[in-house]
């Protein structure tokens, strides 16, 4: 080894060793005839100091040293003067007296500052990925990813699980996203795609009789970029045989309060995790993935609203829409120009605009006169039906009440981000809780306006609820619910999963509603129908994802900043220039025309 220790590992107890040390070059400092260098590698920061007296050439050589260069420092380890401690330094007692210096590289000056925060542009990061990575906060975030996964791989092999590789180039099957597809060159004018999941497979991994599977799986997805969704991205695949849905949760509630114990012992979970069904969640927070650090449970108040003469009201209840709301605890007491920034705030989420009580004061509702009540402009009515409402909704003296209008999807989008926006400014969303829930029976299907047919809401080979399976038939296809569940924290989905059909006449007849013909499900999905007769036992899943619980634990918003190679938002390799032309031999050689 070029080294004998680790710069960021050395302590009092290392003084009068003489460790042989190796990194890049944080800072350099001349102080008067003495050199202090700050030399870095994964491990942290330790100060070397060059003395002429004591190792002239040596000194000689760290007048050249700049920023970034390699280089091997032996030396001795002694304690700081008095008085020159770091206390923001791990190594901050010591430092290492160097006697030798070996230049290994030299580096031109880096684009921007090697430092936690740097403020360099994002797009100037991914270009220069391998600089980024060199942060203390970004090699903080490769570890903690390591550990997450390698929690998880010990975690399931203890509990018998198989890990198990399934193929990265398979046929393109319709899962919910456009695929990514890959031209082949034997046979010219077909196509391999990139795995959206393994969901087929570690179904017929079941089939086989594996009972326990899992995989660290690399999936691919061609859709829009967010801060979320990357093209390529990993999750935790895992299926079992001859399981109900509580024994899939509880697992996996096992698995996270395990996890973050172990990896991220700062932050806290609140346990057991609860559960909410998916009309509890929308009824109650608006969203199928609640922020749970905060209450502000919404309320329908649309028969007190009708009592009203405030058009936008009226209008809306007539329409066939409703009116909702929630209470904002302490701000009672916000003026009219805060008032109309959270009107501002309600129109960026879509809103055509939001409506308000507010109640001064303190005490109990009785003891409220008009003075202390203020309404919207234009919804003017007596105390006593803005006490009623207060009483419906849980406020009290010193709240505020905003409400919104429209059709109940919109009406629960819009206020679901005002709920997350209030709870964040007022301070409510502790950084360190983690708020898990799991949301469960989640409606079988779902109406694609646009495509004017009925949609799986999660996939097709999920189950119906116990029971639902008669009701295929009926007409009210919208009202059935699944075996389907999400684990949520935060306000983020980060697992979904369920419980899988697993008899080839009931996945025809949902194959059948979401519009296939008996061709294209022989086509599409043959393989896994076929394998249904030859006795498929009963099985269920869930896919956590890897990326999004890393972002989580890391306290950042974006994927990108914990994964190594990350694309941009609109899917660009900036390191590497990816997606790129290829020449046209290579086109011909795939039977592929491009046509501008």
């Amino acid at each position: 080894m070029l080294k004998s220790a680790d710069c960021g590992a050395l302590r009092e107890g290392d003084i009068d060793t003489h460790p042989v040390l190796a990194g890049w070059v944080d800072r350099r400092r001349d102080h008067g005839g003495i050199i202090f260098v700050d030399l870095r590698d994964r491990s942290g920061i330790v100060q070397v100091v060059f003395n002429p007296e004591l190792a002239p050439e040596a000194y000689k050589q760290a007048e050249a040293l700049r920023s970034e260069w390699v280089v091997q420092i032996r030396g001795k380890v002694q304690r700081r003067p008095p008085d020159t401690d770091n206390p923001l330094m791990a190594t901050g007692t010591i430092e290492v007296m160097a006697d030798e210096v070996v230049v290994h590289n030299q580096s031109l000056t880096p684009p921007f500052y090697i430092e936690e925060d740097s403020g360099a542009d994002e797009a100037l990061r991914l270009r220069y990925r391998y600089l980024d990575l060199r942060r203390p906060s970004m090699l903080r975030n490769l570890r903690l990813r390591h550990n997450v996964v390698k929690y998880i791989r010990d975690f399931l092999s203890d509990r018998d699980f198989i890990e198990i590789e399934t193929p990265i180039l398979i046929k393109s099957t319709p899962e919910g996203a456009r695929d990514f597809l890959v031209p082949s060159r034997r046979h010219p004018g077909s196509f391999y795609a990139l795995p959206q999941s393994p969901q087929q497979l570690k179904q017929l991994l079941m089939v086989s009789g594996v009972e326990r599977y899992f995989q660290i799986a690399r999936c691919f997805r061609d859709e829009d970029m967010r801060a979320d969704r990357q093209p390529e991205f990993t999750q935790l695949d895992l299926e079992m045989s001859f399981v109900e849905e509580e024994d899939i949760l509880q697992l996996t509630e096992e698995l996270y309060t395990g996890m973050v114990a172990a990896v991220s012992p700062e932050k806290r979970v609140i346990t057991p995790f609860p559960r909410l069904t998916y009309d509890e969640a929308m009824d109650r927070y608006g969203s199928d993935k609640p922020d749970l650090r905060f209450e502000m449970t919404m309320t329908d108040v649309t028969e007190l609203a009708n009592e009203t003469e405030f058009r936008v009201f009226t209008s809306t209840i007539g329409a066939g829409g409703i009116i909702k709301g929630f209470v904002v605890p302490g701000c009672g007491s916000y003026t009219q120009s805060e008032m109309r920034q959270l009107e501002e705030t309600a129109k960026e989420t879509g809103a055509a605009g939001l409506a308000h009580v507010r109640f001064r004061g303190a005490g109990d509702l009785a003891g409220l006169t008009d003075e202390d009540v203020v309404l919207s402009s234009g919804l003017r009515m007596p105390l006593e039906w803005s006490i009623r409402l207060a009483t419906k909704m849980g406020a009290k003296p010193g709240d505020a009440i905003l409400l919104m209008a429209g059709k109940p999807k919109e009406v629960n989008q819009w206020l679901s981000a005002m709920r997350s926006h209030m709870g964040k400014s007022l301070g409510m969303a502790d950084e360190n809780l983690l708020a898990f829930a799991f949301v469960t029976a989640f409606p079988l299907f779902e109406w694609d306006q646009e495509g004017n047919r009925w949609d799986s809401s999660h996939h097709p080979f999920t189950a119906p609820a116990e029971g639902e399976e008669d009701r295929l038939d009926g007409d009210d296809l919208g009202s059935l619910k699944s075996k389907a569940y999400d684990l949520v924290c935060n306000g983020s989905e980060l697992a979904s999963g369920s419980i899988r059909i697993h008899q080839r006449r009931l996945q025809e007849k949902v194959f059948q509603i979401l519009g296939y013909s008996k061709e294209s499900m022989d086509q599409q999905f043959g393989q896994l129908l076929e394998a249904f007769e030859y006795g498929a036992p009963p099985h269920g899943g869930i896919a956590p994802g890897i990326d999004r619980l890393v972002a989580m634990l890391a306290g950042t918003a974006s994927i990108r900043d914990v994964i190594a190679f990350p694309k941009t938002q609109s899917g660009n390799d900036l390191l590497f220039g990816a997606p790129a032309p290829v020449s046209p031999e290579q086109l011909k050689e795939l039977s592929i025309r491009i046509d501008e």
